[in-house]
């Protein structure tokens, strides 16, 4: 073997719910605290103190340089430290680059890790409670910025509403559902019944936020606690960022493993990975709700690493909401009825911004090492169904060296679609949700085309127009859009 084959070799995992709101841990002693559980995982409890790099996937917190706390607080203070930037497909990328950093040299051990408080920030909040959080000087900056930020809306699109994941990716649904010719409430039940197999895997897994077994027809239905957001999303079918959750990945050379005593049952081998990105603006993609980047990207990885979807044993496909894995299983070509979850998804074992997918791993390490002739497939996924990244996984070695695959947008075959600004009159409708609030109906948003077939956006408060998306199907029908941008049939 290689001795710069790159490794996993210890991963940790925790959810804090505490009864005693003042014991409630800092994001950064959580990425702390996982980061030696990662350590101690790996039978070498010393490993932490080894690594090069230190990287923080970003979150919803304010310290300029948290790597550098963490490597601190675990005896790696020669370490340089990386702070990400936003999206859910940053976790698999920092894999993906760490790994291929490790392959080139140019590294040994590195440290992933990421926390979220919000469920207990919220709560002190109520209650009063304050928490001392560690402060870093307007000096303190992390030695790498990684990752690139993508303008995911521009001044029209937000003009109309679009503003939020939960505002976007019902209308991708909606799109997703026309393309399957299902009526409105064969789609309600066949992603209802996707989103309880995902529940039926978080019941089993530790580590889950939410264990609470649910059906079919529980996710489906609103009701008390699970009121409708998006539809066709009730509570129960959109990711949850509600939680205190941290996690931590340990990549090494195998050079490195070795030196430090890591004992080879330990190991989960990255065979490869590869990322690309959709057009950025959603007014521009050529059809709501595919992803011809997860395409792109997964046929790169599948020829790098030489497999199929058949020769994936365990799957951990991104699910911020049900269109979202919809997209990425069709682009993949992987048959929905598959489990597609090891974790049991952002929705029940919890969404933690942009660090599910250090969570998704630490699983899939786990499960291959329990099966270790077996592969996994990770996918993540950021902005707007926008970024991607995957790997594959597995405690066999490669047959093949590792393969970062970055795909350059010209490699992605895009088919940009022109955003229609000044559109006023009638247009066919494309796609569309009505968002709710705890009391109903609020708005009903619509993309809509025009007659030579550009893009343009809509909405209504009217009851009657938004009565009428919830109960018949619009899709292809023609509708009114006025000069602000308002819809009526």
């Amino acid at each position: 073997m290689d001795s710069r084959t790159p490794v996993i070799v210890g991963v940790g995992q925790l959810s804090q719910r505490v009864d005693d709101l003042t014991q409630a841990l800092e994001p950064v002693e959580l990425m702390s605290e996982v980061a030696r559980q990662a350590a101690a995982d790996s039978g070498a409890t010393d490993l932490c103190a080894h690594a090069n790099l230190v990287v923080a996937v970003k979150g919803a917190w304010s310290y300029r340089d948290p790597a550098r706390l963490v490597a601190d607080a675990v005896g790696a203070r020669d370490a340089r430290t990386a702070l990400t930037t936003d999206g859910g497909n940053t976790p698999q990328m920092l894999v993906d680059l760490v790994a291929e950093r490790i392959s080139r040299g140019e590294l040994d051990v590195a440290v992933i890790v990421g926390a979220e408080t919000i469920w207990s920030r919220r709560r002190m909040r109520s209650a009063g409670v304050d928490r001392d959080v560690t402060h870093q000087g307007d000096d303190v900056n992390p030695d790498e910025r990684i990752g690139r930020d993508l303008q995911l809306t521009d001044d029209y699109e937000r003009s109309r509403g679009l503003l939020q994941p939960v505002e976007i990716y019902p209308l991708f649904e909606s799109g997703i559902r026309h393309r399957r010719g299902e009526t409105l409430d064969a789609h309600r039940d066949r992603v209802a019944k996707l989103w309880a197999d995902f529940n039926a895997v978080a019941v089993d897994n530790p580590y889950a936020w939410s264990r609470t077994p649910m059906t079919a027809d529980d996710i489906r239905e609103p009701g008390p606690g699970n009121r409708m957001v998006a539809f066709p999303y009730t509570k129960a079918m959109c990711s949850n960022w509600d939680l205190d959750q941290a996690a931590a990945v340990i990549v090494c050379s195998a050079e490195a493993a070795e030196a430090r005593g890591v004992p080879r049952d330990r190991w989960v081998f990255v065979h490869g990975g590869a990322e690309a990105d959709d057009t950025p603006l959603v007014s521009h993609r050529d059809e709501l709700g595919r992803s011809p980047a997860i395409a792109a990207a997964w046929r790169a990885l599948s020829r790098s690493v030489d497999a199929g979807v058949d020769d994936l044993a365990y799957l951990d496909v991104y699910s911020c909401f049900p269109s979202a894995v919809q997209a990425a299983t069709e682009a993949i070509g992987i048959d929905e009825s598959r489990r597609l979850t090891v974790t049991g998804g952002l929705t029940f074992a919890g969404g933690p911004l942009n660090n599910y997918v250090t969570h998704s791993i630490a699983t899939m390490v786990g499960l291959l090492r329990a099966d270790p002739e077996a592969r996994g497939l990770i996918t993540a996924n950021g902005g707007f169904l926008t970024k991607h990244a995957l790997g594959i996984y597995s405690a066999t070695p490669a047959a093949r060296p590792f393969v970062r695959t970055k795909l350059a947008d010209s490699d992605v075959p895009h088919q940009a679609r022109e955003a229609a600004p000044e559109a006023t009159g009638t247009l066919t409708v494309e796609a569309c949700t009505v968002m709710h609030d705890h009391n109903g109906p609020v708005r009903g948003l619509f993309a809509l085309r025009t007659t030579d077939d550009r893009r343009a956006w809509g909405s209504s408060n009217d009851q009657a127009i938004m009565q009428r998306a919830l109960s018949d199907d619009v899709i292809g029908t023609p509708a009114e859009l006025d000069t602000e941008g308002q819809v009526s049939f």
